[in-house]
């Protein structure tokens, strides 16, 4: 049995600690904060932790085989090089400020369902933001209804959007007044909340959420924020773990698992609503980071 306790964390990578972590290993230890036993953390903390949010995409695997993602792989550099995850980043400041561009969901309303005082609607935001710039995935409503690139060209400027947004010279919010678009944020539904264990070289409080695949679009990984992207079904991604081909952590494996339950987009996204989806938070699961939904 390898304990992180006997593990010298100067002298592996940052990859290996990633499959300690992530391989259900026992520890004798639960890493967790000895002041706050249930590792949660409010938004705005000191401390080092960074708030995020990641998005499901998911759609039908063809041939009737269950329920496909998007994951993306992280680049050769930072402090979780080369891990395959699903799109997301940082909550920015400005995300706070788009509550007039919402739709489907108020601050209010997303507040309560992430068990927050206020200020919630900024992680729907962050998810949807985010997705856009890492897989052109974009979850709108334009006057006509759902966002769907009308032609070719229309396609064309949206990733130069992307481009632009990118490299600063385009934000978020100027991008959806030009287009007229509203975030289609109850088509985003709440999925789980994780917070990175003490022993990670980098903290985040992440929400992550789901959403279909809106009709008409596609999922393009971006090549500045990852090294490639591409669909995959809950087990072929596991499968490509336990071969030792791709890197990921305890919070996307056991969402993949999740997942993977699931026969069709459309049951997995009742359950979800529902909030049927996860199981009981073991002594495992809370050390390795997950809070009570």
């Amino acid at each position: 049995m390898v304990r992180l306790r006997d593990v010298d964390c100067k002298a592996v990578s940052v990859s290996a600690l990633a499959r300690i972590m992530a391989r259900n290993i026992r520890v004798r230890q639960p890493l967790v904060n000895p002041v706050n036993p249930s590792n949660t953390v409010p938004p705005g903390a000191a401390g080092g932790i960074r708030q995020a949010a990641t998005l499901l995409v998911a759609r039908a695997a063809p041939r009737r085989q269950g329920v496909e993602v998007f994951m993306v792989r992280r680049p050769g550099r930072g402090v979780f090089p080369n891990l395959h995850v699903f799109p997301g980043g940082k909550v920015d400041a400005a995300d706070a400020g788009l509550g007039a561009y919402c739709e489907g969901r108020s601050d209010a309303d997303a507040s309560a369902a992430l068990g927050l005082a206020d200020g919630g609607l900024r992680y729907w935001v962050t998810a949807v933001r985010e997705c856009f710039e890492e897989c052109g995935v974009l979850l709108a409503y334009r006057a006509e209804g759902v966002f769907r690139p009308a032609d070719d060209a229309e396609r064309a400027r949206f990733d130069g959007h992307r481009d632009a947004l990118a490299t600063g010279a385009l934000t978020f919010q100027e991008m959806l007044e030009r287009e007229g678009l509203r975030l289609a944020l109850d088509r985003v539904h709440y999925f789980s909340h994780w917070i990175t264990p003490e022993t990670a070289p980098a903290r985040f409080d992440t929400r992550f959420f789901l959403a279909k695949l809106p009709p008409g679009q596609t999922a393009v990984a971006d090549s500045r924020e990852t090294a490639g992207g591409e669909w995959v079904t809950p087990a072929q991604a596991l499968v490509q773990f336990d071969a030792g081909a791709w890197q990921m952590i305890h919070p996307t494996l056991t969402t993949l698992r999740t997942v993977a339950r699931f026969a069709t987009v459309d049951r997995l996204l009742d359950d979800v609503v529902a909030g049927r989806h996860l199981g009981d938070i073991d002594t495992q699961l809370r050390a390795q980071g997950q809070q009570p939904r």
